[in-house]
């Protein structure tokens, strides 16, 4: 079985797994309690913590531990929105339709049950959100914007730095979710300019089950977890230790071996982005050619079912996916691709393929040689020549 969707999750890294174990044994203090084995509990948490700040250039009292890269995405969109209405009245979210669902949906969520108004980006052909159509929908009552980082769907990168520099100069708040991103793209949060800034540790080699959200100083956030006071008062519950060292020495590792990581899937991406497009009949690459992830390439073949295709990739060896992880099964097609403008026919027929540390040029070749029969099978399966 060779597996190519690391854009859903990755294995843990041995390295990463060293680190975690002592303290799922030897460690297995609680980190809130006052003995000698809450304070080195305590310790490693909070090293966790500063390599993490170090990485995103940041105080290490603005990283936020969480459970996932959705839980941050959601005290993100949450915690700032009730913040922002509670000490400034203001009710305005905007966002974009290509966001995962855990940004979208909360926004859903925080117009129809919480009085909020949300306000749905425009995006370009291949799924970006400019700059200039953030400026074009501030308004003064804007509590938060939110633009991921680099999309889990088409890979298309976002020019995060100047929608900072519009929403900086308009005096609000940005978000960037950039869970997929963390893998292979840095994550200075100066550099970027972002107000909050969400990981979560499955992507990039780290456990599931642990996550981060960068808080700037001074940004207004209400919790959402209440009990104790941990996480500054901002997420209570138990530190899951072993998780929290992993989710650091998972994403230092990726800060030092990007430019590495990068050289070497970056030719393979190209590679098979080329082949399917030579070799396969109405095929055509989602997101944008160039200001994509490193490893991440994404199609649709007209007339295909994008499910039944990776079931007959799975079947001949092969672990793919059809558009995110999130929407295997959905009989309907993706709201990213229906976003793109892509018509239903193109839109149902998605394919991601990601690359990561485990993908050989030997992987890349045996995949693109079965790729254009399976295609051609679901299309014959569905009736269309």
């Amino acid at each position: 079985m060779i597996y190519l969707d690391y854009a859903a999750t990755t294995p843990l890294d041995s390295r990463v797994f060293d680190a975690m174990l002592p303290y799922f044994t030897e460690t297995f203090g609680n980190p809130s309690s006052t003995h000698r084995y809450g304070q080195k509990a305590e310790a490693a948490v909070e090293t966790a913590r500063e390599t993490i700040a170090g990485i995103l250039n940041c105080r290490p009292d603005e990283v936020i531990f969480t459970s996932c890269g959705s839980e941050s995405d959601n005290l993100a969109l949450r915690g700032v929105a009730l913040a922002q209405r509670k000490q400034h009245g203001l009710r305005r979210i905007l966002t974009a339709r290509t966001e995962h669902h855990a940004v979208s949906k909360t926004a859903e969520r925080l117009q129809a049950e919480d009085g909020f108004q949300v306000e749905w980006l425009a995006v370009d052909e291949f799924g970006r959100v400019l700059p200039e159509a953030v400026e074009q929908a501030l308004s003064p009552d804007t509590a938060l914007v939110s633009v991921m980082y680099s999309n889990n769907e088409v890979g298309t990168v976002n020019p995060i730095p100047a929608i900072a520099e519009v929403c900086r100069r308009r005096g609000v708040l940005l978000h960037t979710d950039a869970v997929q991103a963390a893998a292979y793209l840095p994550v200075d949060v100066q550099a970027l300019g972002v107000d909050l800034l969400s990981l979560g540790a499955h992507k990039f080699y780290g456990p599931k089950g642990i996550g981060a959200l960068y808080v700037r100083k001074g940004t207004p956030l209400q919790s959402l977890l209440t009990g104790g006071k941990q996480e500054f008062g901002l997420r209570a519950g138990t530190h899951n230790v072993p998780l929290i060292v992993g989710l650091a020495e998972a994403l230092r590792l990726a800060d030092l071996e990007r430019e590495e990581r990068t050289a070497r899937l970056k030719p393979l991406r190209d590679h098979i982005i080329g082949a399917v497009l030579e070799h396969i009949p109405n095929a055509r690459l989602t997101g944008h050619p160039i200001e994509r992830v490193p490893n991440h390439a994404s199609f649709v073949f007209k007339d295909v079912d994008g499910n039944l295709l990776v079931n007959l990739l799975d079947a001949a060896g092969f672990a793919c996916s059809s558009g995110s992880a999130c929407k295997t099964g959905n009989p309907e097609p993706s709201e990213v691709l229906l976003s793109l403008g892509f018509p239903r026919e193109w839109a149902l027929g998605s394919l991601r393929v990601t690359l990561g540390l485990g993908t050989t040029p030997e992987d890349v070749e045996a995949f693109l040689s079965a790729l254009p029969g399976l295609v051609q099978k679901a299309r014959d399966l569905s009736g269309v020549k």
